[in-house]
């Protein structure tokens, strides 16, 4: 755990990452969680750079609204470059809504940030699941799956490598995943299960090493010449943002001493967004390929791999048959 909290500290306070460069002009990005925080800035680039049409996908259209006046006013974009889209991620309904939407009514998908997440400060259920499991996991992987076959038609349409891009989180390095006792195929029944003495702080880690473990599951399943898609994850590291409103004092204690500006950190999300082949599988974080936990990358984290995919496929399965084969 050393070494691990070190790199984190040297990243913080002495890595500076590159403004955002390229071009994303005639193309089209979305992002998810995109009124506040790392998702407004990353979009905010994404407009900067070019980009016809970026989707803010957001829970209250009133405050998406707010995001995209703020974004216009410092891009000087017109208005119809900005579109505030309603979704919420505790519903599946809403979520394959979402994505039904963007294969109707946009001719293309470049990029799809998908950085809508919580850090919740108490147990709560949503959709069956304990919420943090369902919005950053669950849901998570619903959109990414629904929303494949509009960039795949992108990318044949007009012979591009769209991206589709996973934040998930350094944190995923820290959990101590106790919940590895779970029997076979109980994993998510036992995250599920509201014990009264639940540890939500690690609960956010876990979420964020499920999703390390479910990307890797899928571009092991796709490599970069089977899908046009590039899917990647990414580690923005700890920015200032209102991720923690619902999670502990701890939290907020570490982002006075610690974090980076939204900005700086949505820098990431941007880069790993514009990388192409080169990128696909891969974690990033301060604006270059790096390696996830050495758990993720042990024998025990790929059998963990396969089990949170043969689990969470499941649930996918149960949602939305077929869903999974849009893979």
């Amino acid at each position: 755990m050393a070494p691990v909290l070190l790199n984190f500290l040297y990243s913080q306070l002495f890595v500076g990452l590159p403004k955002p460069t390229g071009t994303l002009t005639g193309k089209t990005a979305l992002v998810t969680g995109s009124n506040i925080g790392l998702g407004k800035e990353a979009a905010r680039h994404f407009v900067s750079l070019g980009a016809s049409t970026v989707i803010l996908a957001v829970r209250s259209a009133s405050k998406g609204a707010a995001a995209k006046e703020d974004i216009l006013k410092t891009t000087k974009a017109t208005a119809d470059v900005v579109q505030v889209w309603e979704l919420d991620m505790s519903s599946y309904d809403s979520v394959l809504a979402f994505a039904a939407r963007c294969d109707k009514e946009l001719e293309r998908v470049d990029v799809a940030v998908l950085n809508a997440g919580v850090a919740k400060g108490k147990f709560e259920m949503a959709e069956k699941d304990e919420s943090t499991i369902t919005i950053n996991v669950v849901s998570t992987f619903l959109l990414a799956l629904a929303l494949l076959p509009k960039m795949k038609a992108t990318a044949q349409t007009f012979d591009t490598r769209p991206n589709l891009e996973i934040v998930s989180s350094e944190v995923h390095m820290f959990t101590a995943f106790k919940e590895r006792s779970a029997p076979q195929g109980g994993l998510f029944d036992l995250l599920g299960q509201d014990t009264g003495k639940v540890d939500m702080a690690d609960r956010y880690q876990i979420s964020k090493l499920l999703e390390v473990l479910f990307v890797r599951a899928m571009v092991q399943r796709r490599s970069s010449l089977q899908i046009p898609v590039t899917i990647n994850y990414v580690n923005p590291g700890l920015c200032h943002s209102a991720l923690s409103r619902d999670a502990s004092f701890v939290l907020e204690i570490g982002k006075f001493l610690l974090a980076r500006s939204t900005e700086v950190g949505s820098r990431t999300l941007v880069h790993a967004a514009m990388q192409g082949g080169v990128a696909h599988g891969e974690y990033m974080s301060d604006c270059k390929i790096t390696q996830p936990s050495k758990f993720v990358l042990s024998e025990e984290g790929y059998v963990w791999q396969e089990r949170v995919w043969d689990e969470l496929t499941k649930k996918l399965e149960a949602i939305k048959p077929g869903v999974t084969s849009n893979l």
